[in-house]
Order: C-alpha cells, then sequence, then structure tokens
C-alpha cells in the first residue's frame, strides 16, 4: 500500500481537527442539556432521581444498534458511559463504595459500570460496602457475586437475604492476569505476590517459566501489587488497573498468564429502594 504524502497527511490532519472541533461542540450541548435535565428534576436529591440505569441502558442500545464500525460496540459503548458518567457528575457527583483495595477487578467493574467520573471508595469487607450503602454514606455499591472458576460468591448473596439493597445492576468482567513488577526482569524474579486463586490460575505459567520463584498468597491481587511495588526482585499478578495505580510494568511481553481463556467474573451494583 502506497504511504500518504506529506500534504495528504496535512489533508487528513486537518479533517481531524474540524471533526474534534465537532465533538467537542456536541459534547458540550449534551453537558448543557444534562444539566437542564437535572433543573427540570426541581430539589429531589436522590440519587435515582438523577442515576437512571433503565435510561443508561436505553441509550447504549440505541447506540449499539445504529453502530456501523470501524469501533467496536463494547468501544462505542464504553466511550459513551464515560460521556453519559461526566454529564450525570454535573447532575450530582455519584458515592460508589466497593470491596477494595484500589486496583481490584471490583473497582474495574465499578469504573465500567458507572463510568469515570464517580468517587469510587474502597471498602475493606464486603459487609462494609452494604453498610455504607444502607447508612446512604454512598449512593451505591459494587461486590462480586460469581467468578467463573470459583463459582458464587455466597457471602455476598447472604447479605442479599438480610438486606433492604436491591440489585440495580450487573457487570461481567473477562478476567486477565498479568505479571507485574518495578524495575525487575523475570530472571531477577525471587517472589510472586498474588490472591491465592490467581496463583492457581496461573500456576502453569509459573511452573514453565517462574518455577525457581516463591509464591506469596495475599487478600487480593491488588494488595499483592501495592506490596510487589515496593519489593525487590518481585512482582505481582494482577490486572491492568492495578498496574497503572501502582506504577508497575511487565517484565515479560507475554500478556495474560491464565491457563483459563473464558475467566471471567460478575459483580453486582446495589441501592437503596426507591
Amino acid at each position: 500500500m502506497d504511504l500518504p504524502n506529506d500534504d495528504q497527511l496535512q489533508a487528513l490532519r486537518t479533517r481531524i481537527d474540524e471533526v474534534d472541533a465537532e465533538l467537542l461542540h456536541m459534547i458540550t450541548a449534551r453537558a448543557q442539556l444534562a444539566k437542564e435535565v437535572a433543573a427540570a428534576k426541581g430539589n429531589d436529591h436522590e440519587p435515582h432521581a438523577y442515576y437512571c440505569p433503565e435510561r443508561e441502558a436505553q441509550v447504549l442500545r440505541k447506540i449499539i444498534s445504529k453502530n456501523k464500525g470501524p469501533l467496536s460496540d463494547e468501544e462505542m459503548a464504553r466511550l459513551f458511559r464515560e460521556i453519559m458518567s461526566a454529564c450525570l457528575a454535573l447532575q450530582q457527583p455519584l458515592n460508589v463504595a466497593f470491596l477494595g483495595p484500589g486496583g481490584t477487578f471490583t473497582h474495574a467493574s465499578v469504573h465500567k459500570h458507572f463510568g469515570s467520573s464517580v468517587q469510587a471508595l474502597p471498602m475493606g469487607t464486603i459487609d462494609e460496602v452494604f453498610r455504607e450503602v444502607e447508612a446512604g454514606a454512598c449512593h451505591y455499591g459494587v461486590v462480586p457475586v460469581e467468578n467463573s472458576i470459583e463459582g458464587v460468591v455466597n457471602h455476598t448473596l447472604d447479605m442479599f437475604v438480610n438486606s433492604p439493597l436491591k440489585i440495580c445492576g450487573e457487570v461481567e468482567l473477562r478476567i486477565h492476569h498479568h505479571l507485574l513488577g518495578k524495575n525487575v526482569t523475570p530472571r531477577e524474579i525471587t517472589r510472586v505476590f498474588a490472591h491465592e486463586q490467581a496463583l492457581a490460575q496461573c500456576r502453569r505459567w509459573l511452573n514453565s517459566h517462574l518455577a525457581h520463584a516463591e509464591r506469596v498468597a495475599f487478600a487480593s491481587n491488588a494488595e499483592a501489587a501495592r506490596r510487589a511495588a515496593g519489593e525487590p526482585a518481585t512482582a505481582a499478578i494482577a490486572g491492568d488497573a492495578a498496574a497503572t495505580i501502582y506504577g508497575l510494568e511487565q517484565p515479560t511481553t507475554r500478556r495474560g498468564l491464565s491457563s483459563s481463556a473464558t475467566s471471567r467474573s460478575r459483580r453486582a451494583g446495589m441501592t437503596r429502594p426507591r
């Protein structure tokens, strides 16, 4: 394929700049309409008066039905969810409690479901997430309900049975485990930190590539990543979010260490009854 010359590149970049200006204008117009919607709703400060999962799902379904590519439906939905999240924050910033710490797959589920403009608040236990939402300290909560490897999280289901909270949404994540470290090469790694479930899922890869390394179990992959960030000759198994939060890099080019290509987990969003 012939490469475009400088004039062609400049023309394309000029057109991109024009489209960006149009996007800015339209997003600004949408944000202004969101503010007008908030004003029309009056003085009702309950979160459900602003955030409506049914309406959001309707918008996303309509966007996906009209999407002709080249962006995938998932990518397009993610873009529009972020726009809606930012617009919602103009109406009422949402506080969302989740089972922490930061960088867990539950944390990623918060942003996948609510967008990045919410205030995500990590809690130490599932019980704490329920208490924060029940007390009204947080508008919503996100907790794990099922993992394709371990199955249903029974404690979460028990909490729902005894709680007035209701499920308002569900998030499914594909689980991708990565080997993460800070200024360390695979040959230098003497310890690998991770949740015991992640260690089990990645056992085959670890046996083949890091058989010499000690494996240390932690309460979560995110906590393992946080600890590995300050330890020499140490790596952690965690997701992309933990890598970003704790400043870790991948010492190997291999992405995805789990032997289960279909590993998924489900999280539930919950709130108080209307």
